[in-house]
């Protein structure tokens, strides 16, 4: 594998690439609902209209490779309501799936659970030409706040968190933009940098986000997590 170094082009877009979504309305003046059996419940108002994304992960051999070990993973679902058109709202309803996986390594003196990657995936539905998706208009450094509320790693909280530099790299078969970060985590009292690398894309209509962090003073990391981003298998 190339060199983080040799490939990370900086550039000045962090926000989430442009995305092909589910339609769910039929083309048309009056904007009506393309009204098949399993969409009756939802035009009438009797129901959301439910979808459920495909898991992602990382695969076996990256996670052997890297030392990373599987902590969780998680189905769950969320619900919104929205405008379809003319005043209408209905509900939707999403599955979306985390996997979290962990790694001990040596900082401080000690071993801890400090390092971490988690993979997301939720559905890129579009209603009325507008985005159901809740992570649609979010930035990188906004998805890297909003991942970070959702896993509990012995890290504990992160702030501070700056944009550091952006790069290139295959995933699930075409180049994506990744993002690295620099927050601040306290450690027994100390404080230490740590280094949040994250890219988010689209991929067989579900929005993926892959996030590892870890304490920026390992830089071997940085490298297994780059292994582990390579190595995404889309759907698990």
């Amino acid at each position: 594998m190339a060199s983080s170094s040799n490939r990370r082009d900086s550039h000045d877009n962090n926000h989430l690439s442009t995305r092909s979504r589910r339609s769910l309305l039929a083309a048309g003046a009056t904007g009506s609902l393309a009204l098949t059996a399993g969409c009756l419940d939802f035009a009438l108002g009797n129901g959301p209209l439910e979808f459920s994304g495909d898991r992602v992960a990382p695969s076996d051999g990256a996670l052997e490779e890297t030392g990373y070990a599987e902590e969780s993973v998680e189905e769950r679902s969320i619900e919104k309501s929205a405008e379809v058109g003319l005043g209408i709202e209905r509900e939707f309803k999403a599955g979306i799936w985390q996997s979290t996986y962990v790694k001990d390594v040596s900082i401080l003196g000690g071993e801890r659970e400090a390092a971490l990657f988690t993979a997301l995936s939720i559905p890129a539905v579009e209603v009325a030409g507008r985005s159901f998706n809740p992570l649609e208009d979010l930035s990188n450094g906004e998805l890297v706040e909003r991942l970070l509320g959702e896993v509990d790693s012995e890290a504990g909280q992160i702030e501070g968190i700056e944009h550091e530099e952006s790069f290139g790299l295959d995933v699930l078969g075409d180049g994506r933009d990744v993002d690295t970060f620099i927050g601040q985590s306290t450690y027994d009292g100390e404080e230490i940098d740590v280094e949040l690398t994250l890219t988010s894309f689209v991929h067989e209509d579900d929005l993926l986000v892959l996030l590892g962090t870890h304490p920026e003073v390992l830089a071997e990391e940085s490298a297994n997590v780059e292994v582990l981003l390579e190595s995404a298998e889309h759907p698990v």
